[in-house]
């Protein structure tokens, strides 16, 4: 039992420091460009260097930083290429978990769905983008759930990290991602149905028509990178 328990608390703060510097990197908080040495990042958090290391070492393998020797992290950007490529992989992965939830979520599932998309339709009409942003974020993260196939969950979750961050630098630029709010309900309905052909098909299509929302809005703005 004793000698496990340090391993468990260092585990703990590398999970901690992993998820602070995450949501700082996808709230912007940390912009494409941010460098600074180890040192100075355990101080930002202040924790030893030991968990930030390893914290920064799943960073880098999640692509959101890279790791230069005696320099530190630097914040990578995304480019508009790399967006493109993550809207084309998630509209194959998501049609297929869309496809797979008509036969694993049950009525608990979708009916928490269907709130966060009761919940992004009051942020609209309260004008409040940024709650709006964070509602189909969640709704995207439930759908892959809603497939019950952990494997795919997760990597589709790796790529909704990085949709977040562009989505957050649109934001900060006065620019509203696009709502399809019909899209969603169109494919909880084939869910609820239990209609795979409409719900795969709907989802792919949802992220595509999003890629060619998000590039036009990054093109608009001048950016070709996040």
């Amino acid at each position: 039992m004793h000698p496990a328990m340090p391993t468990k608390a260092r585990s703990t703060r590398v999970d901690n420091a992993y998820e602070r510097l995450k949501t700082e990197i996808l709230n912007g908080q940390l912009p494409p460009g941010f460098q600074a040495p180890e040192p100075d990042i355990a101080t930002r958090l202040g924790m030893s260097r030991t968990p930030v290391r390893e914290a920064l070492i799943r960073l880098e393998a999640d692509g959101l930083v890279d790791l230069v020797p005696r320099r530190g992290a630097k914040v990578l950007p995304i480019s508009l290429q790399d967006i493109c490529e993550i809207y084309q992989i998630l509209s194959a992965l998501e049609a297929l978990a869309a496809g797979t939830a008509c036969r694993k979520a049950g009525d608990e599932a979708l009916a928490e769905i269907e709130e966060v998309l009761n919940d992004a339709d009051d942020a609209l009409e309260r004008q409040d983008i940024e709650a709006w942003a964070v509602h189909d974020d969640r709704f995207h993260r439930l759908m892959a759930k809603a497939s019950g196939n952990l494997r795919l969950e997760a990597e589709i979750e790796g790529f909704l990290d990085q949709v977040y961050r562009a989505n957050t630098v649109l934001l900060r630029l006065n620019k509203a991602p696009a709502s399809n709010a019909a899209d969603h309900r169109k494919i909880v309905q084939a869910i609820r149905d239990g209609d795979t052909d409409s719900a795969t098909e709907t989802a792919r299509l949802h992220r595509l028509n999003g890629m060619l929302r998000m590039k036009d809005l990054l093109q608009d703005c001048g950016l070709s990178h996040v």
